[in-house]
Order: structure tokens, then C-alpha cells, then sequence
């Protein structure tokens, strides 16, 4: 536990050019007396750790001092590896420079590791896209990532949902997000942030005017509401259903999986005949009628009418294509 805390602790000190007590002890999660003595540790250990006292104060490494990456161990290792995404890399145009750093990280490990970045790539491996579709790389992604990772203003020209018209926004692009195969950009327009798909934009020109990053956005927060906000966006129209036990476990594997919990969460007791009325919100009739009929019998229709009378009249149908079968054949 010590060791781990020492190694962070001059990895720490080498990334920026002094820090105080306080400072350490807040990311190394120990109290200042604990910094005292581990940066002792360290100085008789040989690593040239320099206190240097007064208010603008603190520990620096001396001469330039930097240490191998000896204290990784195996499955930090090859967690380091495994956090690089090849396909992601490769379309953001950072390939070439994630095989330097590999290789660079991995002249520093110790021998016994050096393998750790083929013995991961031999046991997992990340797909993105769903399943029937093929992966296209928009031919602006490298450009937008770009001026993602320079905090570079962005004019875009950007082509709507269903429509032919196209827009010009002047973007300051805070992060990319690669979300079943495909690629968005969380952007702040004026005062908003906003998400666009990277396959709509038709033009971008990266301005050579950095914009000041609001240190307070966490893209992954961000990504999670807007990803729930549009979920609960398309989910417009109500239907009334009675579904048997089997229904009731297999109803989140085919509608929205949040939708479903809640709407049978928020259902009563089953009837005498073990059957549960959930009223379910769905994207349209048309959808819900293509998820629900999975069910089968298992399901039931309430309201509203309109849908109710499709599913009796696939049913009808089906018992016409079906009711002269004997057996395993026909009459």
C-alpha cells in the first residue's frame, strides 16, 4: 500500500513543478504528516525529493529527476493497454500516435511485463457497433477531434434530422462520444451545449482561436441526462396492456428497458387470472406494435382501440394460416 502511494507520489511531483503538502496530501488521500514522511522515505531512498519552505513553498524533484514505470504491476499493466480503443483511435486519426505510446510505455516496464499489451489484446476485445450494421468512419471525424483535443473553435456546417436544409454554427467542441458505432460531438453553441452526430456535419473549418473550457463540464454526466432526456423524448404515446408472468419478465428485453421497470413498478396487483395491467409509454403505435407482438398470447392489448384491433387482427390471421395444421403437417 505504501510502496503504490510512494511511486504516485513521484509520479506526481514529475508531472508538475512543485507541490505543497496540502496539495499531496489531498490527492494522495493522507494527511501532510504522512507527505513529511514519504517524501523522507523517498530522499533516503536516493529519489532527490527538495522541500523548500515559505508560502510559496512545497516539494519538487531536483535536476530534472524522472523515475521508469517500474512500480506498475500486472494488471495495471495491462489495464493501461486495455484503455486504448483501436477502432476509436484509428478514426480519430491517433493511431500512429497510440502505437508510440505503447511502445514507450512499454520500453519502461519492467521485463516480467513487457508481454502485458499482447496478453490483453489475445483475451478482449471491444466491438462498438450493433450488431447488422457497418461501421463508417465520417469523413470529418479527424478535423473535429482535432479541435477537440486543442479546445479550437469550430464553423460547421451541419445538415438537420429528416431534412434538407443545413445550418452554420460556430461550435466549441468539448468531447467526442462513440455510442453504438456512432460518433457525436458535445458542443457548446453560444450559451447551450448541445449534441450533434458527426455524419450530419458537411463542412468543418477548425479556426485557429481557442475557446476557455469550463473546467465544470463532466462529459460523461452530460452524455447520461441527454442520453436519458432523448430516450423519454421519443417516448410520446401511452398503451394499456395485461401481460401474463412471462410477459412481465421479457416485457424490458423488448421495449425500452427504463420504460418497462417503471411502468411495472408502478403497476397493481396481478388479477385472479396471475395477469398484471401496466399502462407503458412507448415511441408510437406503429413500434409498439412491432415490440409487442413478440409476446404473443402472452399479452394483451387494452387501449388504445386503434392497437387493439391490429393485434386481433394478426391474430386472426395467424389462426387462419394455422387452424387447418394437424400435427406436424397439414390437412
Amino acid at each position: 500500500m505504501r510502496a503504490a502511494r510512494l511511486i504516485r507520489m513521484v509520479l506526481l511531483l514529475q508531472s508538475r513543478p512543485a507541490m505543497t503538502a496540502a496539495e499531496l496530501a489531498q490527492e494522495l488521500e493522507v494527511s501532510e504528516r504522512t507527505v513529511t514522511r514519504d517524501a523522507q522515505a523517498l530522499s533516503e531512498a536516493g529519489v532527490p525529493v527538495y522541500a523548500e519552505r515559505g508560502r510559496a513553498g512545497g516539494y519538487r524533484l531536483i535536476g530534472g529527476y524522472r523515475t521508469r514505470l517500474t512500480g506498475l504491476a500486472r494488471d495495471e499493466a495491462e489495464a493501461l493497454f486495455l484503455s486504448g480503443l483501436p477502432s476509436a483511435l484509428r478514426d480519430m486519426g491517433l493511431e500512429d500516435a497510440a502505437s508510440a505510446a505503447r511502445l514507450k510505455v512499454s520500453a519502461a516496464l519492467l521485463p516480467a511485463l513487457r508481454d502485458a499489451s499482447t496478453g490483453v489484446s489475445r483475451r478482449f476485445h471491444l466491438d462498438a457497433p450493433g450488431w447488422y450494421r457497418e461501421p463508417v468512419t465520417p469523413a470529418l471525424l479527424p478535423a473535429v477531434a482535432e479541435a477537440v483535443r486543442d479546445d479550437r473553435t469550430v464553423l460547421a456546417r451541419y445538415r438537420r434530422a429528416g431534412q434538407d436544409t443545413e445550418a452554420e454554427r460556430e461550435l466549441s467542441p468539448y468531447g467526442l462520444v462513440l455510442k453504438a458505432g456512432v460518433w457525436y460531438l458535445c458542443a457548446r453553441a453560444a450559451d447551450d451545449f448541445r449534441v450533434y452526430r458527426i455524419d450530419r456535419f458537411t463542412a468543418v473549418a477548425v479556426s485557429d482561436t481557442r475557446f476557455v473550457r469550463d473546467e465544470g463540464f463532466d462529459l460523461p454526466g452530460f452524455w447520461a441526462e441527454h442520453a436519458a432526456r432523448f430516450t423519454r423524448s421519443l417516448l410520446r404515446t401511452e398503451v394499456t396492456l395485461r401481460l401474463s408472468e412471462a410477459a412481465a419478465a421479457r416485457l424490458p428485453h423488448t421495449v425500452d428497458r427504463v420504460a418497462a421497470l417503471e411502468a411495472l413498478d408502478a403497476a397493481g396487483p396481478p388479477g385472479a387470472d396471475g395477469r398484471v395491467t401496466v399502462t407503458l409509454p412507448v415511441e408510437s403505435l406503429d413500434v409498439a406494435y412491432g415490440q409487442l407482438l413478440s409476446l404473443g398470447p402472452e399479452l394483451e392489448v387494452l387501449e388504445p382501440a386503434a392497437l387493439r384491433t391490429r393485434f386481433a387482427d394478426a391474430a386472426e390471421r395467424l389462426h387462419s394460416l394455422y387452424r387447418h395444421t394437424a400435427g406436424n403437417g397439414r390437412e
